[in-house]
């Protein structure tokens, strides 16, 4: 099977993504930070009357305080006699700009940008055949007025780029001493509940990418592995709606990346974050040296959290001709440790050449202390009262490591090679004690569930202009991936050794993957301001399988994932784009492994390992505009999905009065719905953005009817949510913000999950010398909440009601050491997985 799947490998090319920013109006509109533009959008370069040449000028776009970047300046040659513009483009998002075929002569360069001062250098003498740098050019902070408002050239909190919506939580007061999940809440479009979970849109089929790298730990449990990601480590949150055949073609909601702060500052530096308060603390120690070619980065990041919950349960069941009641509580202790410890380097071999490595650990370390009281009714008598007090250990670790190498030859061209060697390891086992009604201690029991996740990753690229408004790209792809689960059950008496539950045999799972990919791209811009990325993607997927007993037959599958996206620049601040693809979603861990959890026996989840993957179909239109002191976006959206995953809950065969639920391949699902979100400066330092979305949820599928048959079942339903967050700016380095946002009901197929809401208000003080800051932030300081769901079905009803206490108070501490100046970062390249389902906190 290796063999074909190298064959598959080396001859699978097909597929599109070109994101780099063409001339024809393809640049984000606003000023890049979703900001109104107040200067006239560049003119397309092949519109230019460009003097043609063999020369290039290049050049860094900075702050004069040497602090960061500028990104996406204009840059203007202009001739020297008639000052009109020869040639001109955009700076990226380091503040790296080039000019390319310069023909040989005296000319001036225009620098500009919104909040800054403009900048021009006369005098620029270009040599036939050589090329000019100009190294590093500092732009001086001017306040400008904008209909009576005075903005200054800094980042917001959400930026929208051609391809992606961008939350700059490094702008966030409130989060810190939190973790990802908590960034991830105020995110655009994403919703995450209390446990972790997150739905883009409506739906939980995504992938989480951290630094645009993949990691087994976060393809075992999404939740969870938000969970090991401080918020004072988080830069930004990308979000991709309308991913490029290029993305592995897995997410059927999209792709969510997770940029990391990293440091592109010449020197030495170490940075500490610490905070502590009622529901957790942290701390973070990052270290990074950069001089010359050699740039290195250490860093750990630790967070401890602590939480109380009380979970009740009515449920009512028909087994057996009988009608079975059952009445639960729980009160829950939650206490987490997390932590995430990074190695990394970079180094220039030349100067068209680069490599980068890195290696990050991560551990979770999450206990439960659950003390559950179960009361049985047949018939509307009481049948039996019991006690059980479960202690539920979920402990992992996880290791990626990543090589990369990067070749550029002409502007635009290049070629890299990505590795990726990523394994994590997770245990996920339970203790109970079994008491009776008189609280005597009656029995013990024990489930062990080890897993072993694996996975190696092979990606070569090449990207290769063609003209001045044309891309192509193609690539190829091995993943090679290996599941393995291992479980048992073990029981015992009020005392004595523990031994084989003969009712549950041990099982395990060994699950194997391997997927060929190939995609090819192509990009152009027209005259007219029109933008086409058209491509398309071909992943064939092998999958070797079996238990205890025998094979799993799964047969192989070939997927051809084509990908459309066109966008038109209208007038000087409005884009219009419309963009079609198709997805697939394999299953995770979570949703394969055989295990039975009967932490709650009365509640009790398994997976299944014959799954096979969903496919989705997504068609999205959308308008981002500027006016006045204003930015918005409005998307309309559509998303059908065939073959789905879904939560399918049934009765229980053995045990009175329990819920199995399991996954099935049986879901059809329809979504159709709207969100629109935007900023609004209201003063030059008080700026308000929040938005909301709305959609309409069909699912269609399977489930047994009363007399043992399947049946058809549909849910149906709007759902809406939103948040709203405002930041002020205040004299001598302080700063506050408020957050508010909720989710409604989110529909299932065989019921309802219920709404959550939560708002903070954080109070932040820089110091004066700019290194460091001092804070204090409260979340749901009025009180916690009610999560109250539903299930229902022919044999069975379900109403549970989570009481979350969450309210929490914390002072957070940051500080920066060290003799720094800003240089140019390179461009690397790395992997990107995107393509399993990551499981859900339960």
């Amino acid at each position: 099977m290796k063999k074909n799947l190298l064959v598959l490998f080396t001859l699978a090319m097909i597929s599109l993504t070109a994101q780099a920013q063409f001339p024809g109006g393809n640049r984000p509109s606003g000023d890049g930070n979703g900001r109104p533009r107040t200067d006239a959008p560049a003119q397309p370069l092949f519109e230019m009357n460009t003097a043609k040449g063999n020369s290039k000028i290049s050049g860094f776009v900075v702050d004069s305080t040497l602090t960061k970047a500028v990104e996406y300046a204009t840059v203007a040659l202009l001739d020297k006699t008639t000052k009109k513009p020869v040639d001109g483009t955009v700076a990226d998002d380091k503040g790296k700009f080039s000019l390319t075929k310069i023909a040989e002569g005296e000319y001036s360069l225009l620098i500009t940008f919104i909040g800054y001062t403009n900048k021009t250098i006369d005098g620029i003498v270009v040599e036939k055949g050589k090329d000019l740098d100009l190294g590093v050019i500092k732009l001086s902070v001017n306040t400008i007025m904008l209909d009576a408002v005075n903005i200054t050239g800094e980042k917001s909190l959400i930026e929208e780029k051609v391809d992606r919506l961008v939350y700059n939580a490094e702008k966030d007061l409130t989060s810190k001493g939190g973790d990802a999940a908590d960034i991830l809440r105020k995110v655009p479009m994403l919703s995450v509940d209390f446990d972790g979970n997150v739905t883009l849109r409506g739906t939980s089929n995504l992938r989480v990418l951290i630094n645009n790298k993949p990691s087994t730990i976060i393809a075992s449990n999404i939740a969870d592995a938000l969970k090991m990601i401080p918020a004072d480590l988080i830069k930004s949150v990308e979000v991709i709606t309308s991913p490029s055949a290029k993305y592995d073609a897995e997410g059927s909601g999209g792709i969510i990346n997770i940029i990391t702060k990293k440091s592109t500052l010449e020197g030495l530096t170490l940075t500490l974050d610490t905070g502590a308060g009622l529901r957790g603390s942290n701390l973070g120690l990052n270290g990074s040296l950069r001089t010359g070619k050699l740039g290195v980065t250490l860093g750990g990041f630790g967070r401890a959290f602590y939480n109380k919950a009380l979970v009740t349960l009515d449920q009512s069941t028909i087994q057996n001709g009988a009608s079975v009641l059952t009445q639960q509580s729980a009160d829950a202790h939650d206490f987490g440790m997390f932590g995430r410890y990074n190695l990394g380097f970079d180094y220039d071999l030349a100067k068209n050449q680069s490599i980068t490595a890195g290696v990050n650990f991560g551990t979770r370390n999450f206990l439960r202390d659950q003390d559950f009281t179960t009361k049985l009714f047949t018939d509307n008598i009481l049948n039996s009262t019991n006690y059980r007090n479960v202690d539920v250990r979920d402990l992992s670790n996880s290791v990626d490591i990543n090589v990369d190498y990067l070749r550029t030859f002409k502007p635009g061209q290049e070629w890299s090679v990505s590795t990726l060697y990523s394994v994590s390891n997770l245990t996920n086992n339970f203790d109970a004690d079994l008491l009776n009604g008189s609280q005597e201690l009656t029995g013990r029991q024990k489930n062990l569930n080890s897993n072993v996740n694996k996975e190696i990753t092979l990606q070569t690229d090449y990207v290769n202009p063609i003209g001045k408004n044309q891309q192509i790209e193609v690539g190829v792809k091995g993943i090679f991936r290996e599941v393995n689960s291992d479980f048992q059950y073990q029981i015992a008496g009020a005392s004595g050794l523990f031994a084989t539950d003969v009712r549950n045999p041990a099982g395990m799972l060994n699950y194997n993957q391997n997927i060929a990919a190939g995609y090819l791209s192509y990009t152009f811009a027209t005259a007219n301001k029109y933008t086409f990325k058209i491509g398309s993607r071909f992943e064939h997927t092998m999958i070797d399988a079996k238990d205890q007993i025998s094979e799993i037959d799964i047969p192989s599958y070939s997927n051809l994932v084509p990908s459309i996206n066109i966008s038109k620049a209208i007038g000087k601040a409005s884009t219009l784009k419309l963009a079609y693809n198709k997805r697939i979603q394999r299953p995770g861990l979570q949703q394969l492994n055989p295990n039975f959890n009967l932490a709650n026996t009365q509640n009790i989840s398994i997976g299944n390992p014959s799954l096979k993957p969903e496919l989705t179909d997504n068609v999205e239109l959308s308008l981002s505009t500027s006016f006045k002191k204003t930015y918005l976006n409005l998307s309309l959206f559509g998303r059908t999905t065939s073959n789905g995953i879904t939560r399918i809950s049934t009765p229980s065969d053995t045990l009175l009065g329990a819920v199995v639920t399991t996954f099935e391949n049986i879901g059809h699902e329809q979504t159709f719905g709207a969100n629109v979100f935007g900023n609004v400066y209201l003063t030059p330092k008080w700026t308000l953005n929040g938005g909301v979305d709305l959609y309409y949820n069909y699912l269609e599928g399977q489930q047994n009817g009363l007399d043992g048959t399947s049946q058809l079942v549909s849910n149906s339903g709007f759902v809406i949510g939103g948040r709203v967050q405002s930041q002020v700016q205040l004299p001598k380095g302080w700063g506050i913000q408020a957050f508010g946002g909720f989710r409604g009901n989110r529909i299932q197929l065989q019921g309802v999950q219920g709404g959550m809401g939560m708002y903070s208000l954080g109070l932040r003080k820089e110091f004066a010398n700019k290194k460091g800051s001092l804070g204090l932030a409260a979340d749901n300081f009025f009180g916690g909440m009610k999560i109250k769901s539903t299930l229902n079905s022919p044999l069975f009803n379900q109403v549970s009601v989570n009481n979350i206490y969450n309210q929490n108070i914390k002072i957070t501490f940051s500080y920066k050491i060290g003799k720094m100046t800003l240089v140019e970062k390179k461009k690397t390249k790395s992997v990107r997985n995107d393509d399993v389902i990551g499981g859900e906190s339960n």
